[in-house]
């Protein structure tokens, strides 16, 4: 039974995600907005309700992009600004939580939508995605894209333990799950959700953001480099040492300078360990050599895919890395440009039995130097990986990936 009513003039959206954080953000970027885009051309009615890294300094709190609604009601349980996170004391994280969950609520229940879709089990928005979808009386559906307990940052115990409860008990309350990894998947069954419940929906390219780069813009780092002959190494993601191991990555790549004179390792994005990793590569008498860019604007992540001659996620064997779906696979296959990373989780499951990616071993330093030494020191072979990666992409492009799972976003009538 419903609680509340809606009026049969009202018009509800198809589909209401609730969110935890900005469209800028790893997820909201890579995931939720071109999924939400790609549904929008299934002909599908859209919204986003959502939290703001950096609320406070938004000009513009609510704007349509692309057809679809954005709403921005209220700050993230982070802030982000000047190329680092800032985290709130517990008495302030407490208080933003509140106010975040009560205006992702109210926006559900003014704005009543068939499908409710809860990205991220975290707190805030499945209090309100629950409730509101009930109240609704929505099909409500959960995706899981990370292993949050193991991979997020807790200042206390007590957070974690709170997130991991919200992990394991939203699955069991929803309708229908999607996730993007296997380890998730298999997870969610060990806790006792139905298999059947549970549908994998991997990560994927938007292939519009990723077109009409041959042209590279007017950036100074960019420029720069190009002046002078020497490789590059990217990573392009976050520095976050709790799920980004990028000082296995500075390790490796101190290795590989003593083999490989002209090469430089250009690291694109931001985080909380953004000094301890300037102060690493210091003490490793590397800092000459890599370039720490910043966090920047999402349509300039193309070209700096573009000017690497290998593109690198580190990873380690643990739950955070098995529970991840790495957007930097799909986006440097998508520019054709070869892809390192190690076999943990998905990750030679969606390389296929292709020459797309070379696999090293997990956590080892060594082993990461010499298959990226490999690609510098062998064109022949870097070319192979440029075209398999082209071909093996196109599985991966957002609108096959919603093709062919639409009807998991379709309310049943």
């Amino acid at each position: 039974m419903k609680l509340i009513k809606i009026s049969e003039k009202t018009k509800r959206k198809d589909i209401v995600f609730v969110l935890t954080q900005d469209l800028e953000s790893p997820s909201g970027l890579g995931r939720y907005f071109p999924l939400a885009k790609n549904l929008i051309k299934q002909g599908l009615s859209v919204c986003i309700a959502t939290l703001h890294s950096n609320y406070g300094a938004l000009e513009q709190r609510q704007f349509t992009k692309e057809g679809i609604h954005v709403a921005y009601v209220a700050q993230m349980h982070v802030k982000k600004g000047n190329n680092t996170t800032k985290y709130f004391s517990p008495l302030s994280l407490i208080w933003i939580s509140i106010k975040a969950t009560w205006r992702l609520l109210k926006y559900v229940i003014l704005n009543p939508a068939n499908v409710i879709v809860i990205g991220k089990p975290h707190p805030m928005n499945s209090i309100a995605g629950l409730i509101g979808g009930h109240l609704m009386g929505a099909k409500i559906i959960l995706d899981c894209d990370d292993y949050e307990a193991a991979s997020n940052y807790f200042a206390s115990s007590w957070q974690r333990w709170v997130v991991r409860t919200f992990e394991n008990l939203t699955p069991k309350l929803v309708n229908k799950i999607t996730t993007n990894t296997i380890y998730n998947q298999n997870r969610m069954v060990k806790l006792g959700v139905p298999a059947k419940k549970i549908n994998y929906l991997p990560n994927g390219v938007d292939q519009e953001r990723f077109q009409n780069t041959n042209q590279i813009k007017n950036i100074p780092t960019i420029e720069s480099l190009q002046q002078k002959d020497n490789q590059i190494i990217a990573y392009i993601g976050s520095l976050n040492l709790d799920n980004h191991p990028v000082d296995l990555l500075l390790t490796a790549f101190r290795i590989i300078i003593e083999q490989i004179s002209q090469v430089k390792l250009l690291i694109v994005g931001g985080g909380k360990d953004l000094n301890l990793l300037h102060n690493l590569a210091k003490d490793m008498n590397i800092d000459n050599d890599v370039i720490f860019v910043g966090r920047v604007s999402p349509d300039l992540v193309p070209h700096y895919y573009q000017i690497a001659d290998v593109s690198v996620d580190p990873v380690n064997n643990t739950d955070a890395a098995k529970g991840r779906c790495p957007l930097k696979m799909f986006e440097s296959w998508a520019m054709n440009t070869p892809f390192v990373t190690s076999d943990v989780g998905d990750r030679s499951f969606l390389a296929g039995k292709t020459q797309s990616t070379l696999l090293s071993e997990p956590g080892n330093p060594d082993d990461l130097a010499a298959k990226i030494i490999s690609i510098l020191r062998d064109p022949k072979q870097a070319s192979l990986m440029r075209v398999s990666g082209s071909v093996r992409v196109k599985k991966f492009y957002w609108c096959n990936i919603v093709q062919n799972h639409l009807d998991i976003f379709k309310h049943p009538q």
